[in-house]
């Protein structure tokens, strides 16, 4: 998955005669835990990229290793970019590069990375057992049914993004400080009751295994290799859309929860697509589209400071300000803004920004459209007349005390545009079968 404002892509010619990638998976067994095979590949080996703790572990074979063994430099992530690019295009002396990786490196790990580069044809993965095999091995979990989120890079919050009565969940750490944040966050969030398990240099001679609750979890920081297992306790969560207003923090302007789940429904979340959310307010519908697929990532764009500090908060909050880039006002932020795959505009409305939406946008990418104001549901009529798709409009009316009894009292109705944008030559062919 790539960031908001990230595109990850390879710079190799296509007529250069690439290096080959090994990347090899060890765990905190070492050198005893690898089998003969990759054993024998890294004794093939003429250079071995690792983390110092990973290249560590390969003390005790140092007489039977030829290879220079190279750390990675801080960060890690550009060292590595460097690497890949730099010996992928050496098509002069093509080599074999051998990279050294914790557990499984296609889960969560370097070997994705470098795949996403230069392709699979190049890379040999030779994977050990990962952390979360071993985490539910020794939790008596079901690995199928655990939900696993990655704090290596995010925040701990992004925990609160999969949290809900009766779930288990695995957090990958960045470090020692982990499980102490986790357990502030989780207290936080409702879940103090959950029951915390630190499990650290897992299938090693140093494993160790620590249990507790969030709300009374005071251990001293451990080791820096560590897992964390929730077993939650709290509040029900859905991921589904139209969570209560309550449950953000707004100025009072926010997509209401029902007309929320209807936009939300709309866009169509699926899959690892970017969306844009202009006039995006509190965020409420970008996070809940957000939270309906864990692959989705929003740029945002809102034109007041406040109203962008807030919508970060409540990101976080809600467990995804990991896939969340916030922007400034539209039209301006949207000319070099990456390439949306849906678009959703709940405030600023103009014919300038729907006509640069729709430039954007692409073939079958979908727009939706809430107008409140006469002259912007006008707006959306025209160009409903012009390119389609679905236009709706949406009254709700909510019980509210009168005096001594009840009344329905109604919200301002919503006209909703929603439509997935066609090709021209399939609009002309569309419009031409009409006819006949």
């Amino acid at each position: 998955m790539t960031s908001p404002d990230t595109e990850v892509t390879s710079s190799v010619p296509s007529e250069f005669v690439p290096s080959e990638f090994v990347v090899v998976g060890i765990g905190a067994d070492g050198w005893s835990g690898l089998g003969e095979t990759v054993r024998d590949e890294l004794r093939r080996a003429r250079v071995i990229y690792g983390a110092a703790r990973q290249l560590a572990l390969l003390d005790g074979a140092v007489p039977e290793l030829d290879a220079e063994l190279r750390p990675w430099r801080s960060p890690m992530s550009e060292h590595l970019a460097e690497v890949v690019e730099s010996e992928a295009a050496d098509a002069v002396q093509p080599d074999t590069i051998h990279i050294l990786a914790s557990g499984d490196p296609m889960f969560h790990g370097v070997g994705a990375s470098i795949i996403a580069r230069v392709g699979a044809d190049r890379v040999r993965v030779y994977p050990a057992v990962s952390s979360a095999s071993l985490a539910c091995a020794r939790l008596g979990w079901d690995l199928a049914t655990t939900r696993i989120v990655s704090a290596v890079r995010a925040e701990p919050g992004v925990v609160l993004g999969e949290v809900t009565d009766g779930a288990r969940a695995l957090v990958l750490s960045r470090d020692e400080t982990t499980p102490a944040a986790l357990a502030g966050i989780l207290v936080d969030a409702g879940f103090g009751a959950s029951t915390m398990t630190v499990l650290e240099q897992l299938g090693g001679p140093a494993e160790q295994i620590a249990t507790g609750t969030a709300e009374t979890w005071r251990r001293r920081a451990g080791d820096p290799l560590n897992i964390v297992a929730v077993d939650c306790v709290g509040p029900r969560r859905s991921r589904l859309p139209g969570r209560p207003d309550d449950t953000y923090e707004h100025d009072g302007q926010i997509t209401k929860s029902t007309i929320r789940a209807l936009s939300v429904c709309a866009l169509e979340p699926a899959g690892a697509q970017l969306l844009w959310d202009i006039g995006a307010g509190s965020g409420s519908v970008t996070i809940e589209w957000l939270r309906a697929d864990d692959r989705g990532v929003v740029v945002a764009f809102e034109r007041d400071p406040d109203r962008a500090d807030r919508l970060q908060r409540n990101a976080a909050r809600h467990g995804v300000a990991h896939r969340l880039s916030v922007r400034g006002p539209a039209p301006d932020g949207l000319s070099d803004a990456p390439q949306p795959d849906a678009v959703f505009i709940g405030g600023g409305l103009d014919e300038e920004i729907l006509s640069l939406v729709w430039t954007r946008l692409p073939d079958s990418g979908r727009l939706v459209v809430n107008a409140v104001t006469v002259e912007n549901q006008t707006l959306v009529t025209r160009w409903h007349a012009r390119h389609g798709g679905d236009l709706r409009r949406l009254s709700v009316e909510t019980v509210a005390p009168l005096g001594t009894m009840h009344t329905w009292r109604p919200a301002l109705p919503i006209v909703q545009w929603a439509v997935a944008k066609t090709a021209p030559h399939a609009a002309a062919a569309d419009s031409t079968e009409a006819l006949r």
